[in-house]
Parts: C-alpha cells; sequence; structure tokens
C-alpha cells in the first residue's frame, strides 16, 4: 500500500515506537537468543536507530515502549505462559537494573518520551501510551521493535481500535523464526497496517521538509 506523504507521516502528527529495545530482551543481556540473533541479522537496531535520529531532526515525536517489573513480581498478573516463564527468573527485567535500559543503539535522547509496562504483553492497556500520543497530538504510530511474533500485533490491533494509523517499517522490526516473522507481516499486520521501509519513511520526512524551489 502506498504511503500518502502528505498526512500519513506528518512529522508533526506522527510518533515513532520502540517496542522493548531493551538489554535483556535483544541487547548482551539478552534472555532470547534467537530473537536477538534475528535483530542482529536484520540489522534492526541500525535501522531504528537511524529513523528515530530522523524524527528527531523533523520534531516527530519517539516514545519508548518499555516492560520492567518488580524484584518481587508484585502487581504482574502471571496470566500468561510466557509472562509466568519470564517471572521465574529473579533477575529478569527487573525495573532499576541495567537489563530494562534501552539498547545503546537508539541513542536515546532526552526529549524521547518513555511509557512503562508492568501487565500483558502489549503497550496500550495499562499504561500511560494513548495519553501521551493525544498529547503529542498523534495519529500515526511508526512502529518499530520485538516481536512480530507477539507484542506488535498486539500494538498494532490496539492502536487501530484507539483510531490510530499504523505504519510498520519490515526492516526495523524482527520475529521468530524469521519465515514466520515475514508471513505475520504479509498476512496479519498488512491487514491493520502501511508495511514500508526505513528509507522509504526517512525520505517522506525529509520531502517534508524541503522549501519549493
Amino acid at each position: 500500500m502506498p504511503i500518502d506523504r502528505g498526512q500519513l507521516l506528518a512529522p508533526e502528527h506522527c510518533a515513532v515506537l520502540t517496542m522493548e529495545l531493551q538489554e535483556d530482551v535483544v541487547g548482551t543481556r539478552s534472555s532470547f537468543p534467537e530473537l536477538s540473533a534475528a535483530v542482529r541479522a536484520g540489522g534492526v537496531l541500525d535501522n531504528a536507530g537511524r529513523l528515530l535520529d530522523a524524527a528527531r531532526q523533523v520534531g516527530a515525536g519517539v516514545v519508548h515502549c518499555t516492560a520492567g517489573f518488580r524484584s518481587d513480581r508484585r502487581g504482574s498478573a502471571t496470566n500468561s505462559p510466557l509472562i509466568a516463564a519470564m517471572l521465574r527468573r529473579p533477575e529478569h527485567m527487573v525495573l532499576g537494573t541495567p537489563g530494562v535500559e534501552l539498547v545503546p543503539d537508539l541513542r536515546a535522547a532526552p526529549d524521547d518520551l518513555v511509557s512503562d509496562r508492568h501487565n500483558g504483553v502489549s503497550p496500550f492497556t495499562g499504561t500511560d501510551l494513548d495519553g501521551t500520543l493525544r498529547s503529542l497530538g498523534v495519529s500515526t504510530i511508526v512502529a518499530t521493535g520485538v516481536s512480530l511474533n507477539l507484542a506488535l500485533p498486539g500494538l498494532a490491533i490496539e492502536a487501530v481500535n484507539l483510531g490510530y494509523h499504523v505504519v510498520i517499517p519490515s526492516d526495523a522490526v524482527a520475529g521468530v523464526p524469521a519465515d514466520y516473522g515475514e508471513a505475520v507481516l504479509r498476512h496479519t499486520l498488512s491487514l491493520v497496517a502501511t508495511i514500508s521501509t526505513v528509507d522509504v519513511i526517512i525520505d517522506a520526512w525529509m520531502g517534508s521538509q524541503r522549501t519549493p524551489a
């Protein structure tokens, strides 16, 4: 689906969301080695970093959607097999530890916003994300990060249900196995989001900043 450069990606109504690009997820401390390897192999962190740099340059919003839990796990429901497995590891994703920090490849800036999650597997329910985006005047979300297996489909569906447009750069997301991630993009996410690339999005932003001769 082609991007309407004049409306869909207008920087003043657009925000880039990173999904769980944190040390314990995809960084040097990753508890998900297959996913971390897919992220590295696909250049996801480099591409996401370039996209964030461009977003800051043109004035689009940047919001990091993170997850973290208390060390005693109180206040976080273990109501899915994935979360139950993660919370059985006492050192995993503990608030205030290096494991919940953003990976350095994102070059996080002081003006970036953070929406932290302590329950569930997607970023809108039970967080301040919707309110944050509305306060910024955002109508289009550019979703990056992990994973195409679970969190990104949840993000996209929640966003559409809340009235947002969603754009997903295929080179700034990952899932495992790789062919499954590609199938999710093609057969599921393409039904609710515009599938694009980092370069196309950056080009659209840079074009919007050029003054006609």
